[in-house]
């Protein structure tokens, strides 16, 4: 019988395991995401046949991860959540954020038999995390010029890795960036904004590494990530202050600067949709997009 459940912070070194031992560059194979958002995706896991597993539901349908196991273990896995649709949850099997890889792997099990839709608001922007670093060449002129403004006008400024010590100034940022977007008038707002303060509160237990931006002694930006595999770190979560130009390159280049340098790639996860959000990760030149979508029976 196949059991789901919540995600709670004594699972993460089992699920980090799984992850670890079964990488990918998507945003969602780790630990610290599956667990900030599972209360709000309704988002639960459970090991399937010695894979690990992810369920959520979708406009009515519950839709399952890519099962992170060996080979032989994953076809094991994905006959098990078959019957388990369909006896349990009376549906076809269906599965969520599936990269080109997985779309692949489930086309060669089982040729012709699946429907395979890409979704461009779930695709992951991936960076060279040297061009973050340096902004180099004429296509990112813009962001060198954001950031020699911000300095000119804040000669005081200075990055601090976040630690027990300072973590209240993260959270000094994420409360102000709250207020200033009008979270509580915004659902989706408000929901970003507590999970960002509730990854500072948990900092040390989703063991996640951070920065944070001050102009003097005021913080005015944050961010929060986390390895995500040998290649590549993840960032889950970056806030700044209105009405300081620059502060957001800015804690974008110090963070990957101070935190990144081990790393050939640098994922800064999907857009969702937005059009301001789109205009801004692409306005950084993406080395790629890391394509994601959703496969049911056809």
């Amino acid at each position: 019988m196949i059991e789901f459940k919540r995600p709670e912070l004594t699972d993460r070194e089992l699920i980090q395991g799984y992850y670890d031992s079964y990488p990918s560059r998507s945003c969602e194979r780790c630990f610290a995401n599956n667990y900030l958002w599972s209360v709000q995706e309704e988002a639960a896991f459970a090991v399937v046949e010695g894979t690990l597993v992810f369920d959520s539901v979708y406009r009515g349908k519950t839709y399952f991860s890519w099962p992170a196991g060996p080979e032989n273990k994953v076809v094991e896995a994905i006959e098990a959540l078959d019957r388990y649709a369909c006896d349990k949850l009376d549906q076809d099997l269906r599965f969520y954020h599936l990269t080109p890889s997985f779309f692949e792997r489930l086309e060669s099990l089982e040729p012709g038999r699946w429907q395979i839709v890409y979704d461009r608001d779930m695709a992951d922007y991936i960076y060279e995390r040297e061009k973050l670093s340096s902004l180099s060449g004429k296509k990112l002129h813009g962001k060198r010029n954001h950031i020699n403004r911000f300095v000119e006008q804040n000669p005081d400024w200075h990055y601090e890795p976040i630690s027990a010590d300072n973590a209240c100034d993260a959270e000094k940022v994420a409360l102000r960036w709250r207020r200033e977007n009008g979270c509580d008038e915004d659902p989706a707002k408000r929901i970003e904004s507590c999970i960002a303060l509730r990854a500072i509160e948990l900092f040390d237990d989703l063991k996640l590494e951070g920065g944070i931006l001050y102009t003097g002694s005021e913080p005015i930006a944050f961010t929060l990530g986390e390895r995500l595999c040998d290649d590549t770190f993840v960032i889950h979560i970056e806030k700044a202050v209105d009405g300081v130009q620059g502060a957001y390159p800015m804690i974008n280049r110090e963070f990957v600067r101070h935190a990144c340098e081990d790393y050939t790639y640098v994922n800064r996860e999907e857009d969702t949709g937005a059009e301001g959000l789109r205009r801004a990760k692409m306005s950084y030149r993406p080395a790629f997009l890391e394509e994601k979508g959703i496969a049911a029976r056809s």
